[in-house]
């Protein structure tokens, strides 16, 4: 559970401005406030059942866009590929120090 939360708060992040103002919220107090579905609905005056679908139907939505577009699939490439290359960089003490600025730079981008 705790990794499909963690897909959908970047799937979240990344696709965000795709959704609606209604699918923001939602998504926004579940995922990121840890609301209930209970909760949510006493919130926007809808039923239970009314916030799960909306919820249901904007994930599948936003694997889609990550089908589609592969912007969290990316970026989790390029975490790794950095990770590597600081491990390498690390290992070997002759490295150009502005390389491993650059290198740190990178990182500090995300």
């Amino acid at each position: 559970m705790l990794e499909k939360t963690t897909r959908m708060n970047y799937l979240y992040d990344f696709y965000q401005s795709l959704l609606t103002a209604k699918q923001r919220s939602y998504m926004s107090l579940y995922y990121l406030d840890d609301y209930s579905l209970g909760e949510i609905a006493q919130e926007f005056e809808v039923s239970r059942q009314a916030v799960y679908d909306n919820i249901k139907r904007t994930e599948a939505m936003l694997e889609e866009y990550e089908a589609k577009l592969l912007l969290f699939e990316k970026f989790q490439k390029r975490q790794q590929l950095l990770a590597e290359m600081q491990g390498v960089l690390n290992k070997h003490e002759h490295v150009n120090e502005e390389v491993k600025h650059i290198v740190e730079a990178i990182e500090n981008l995300e």
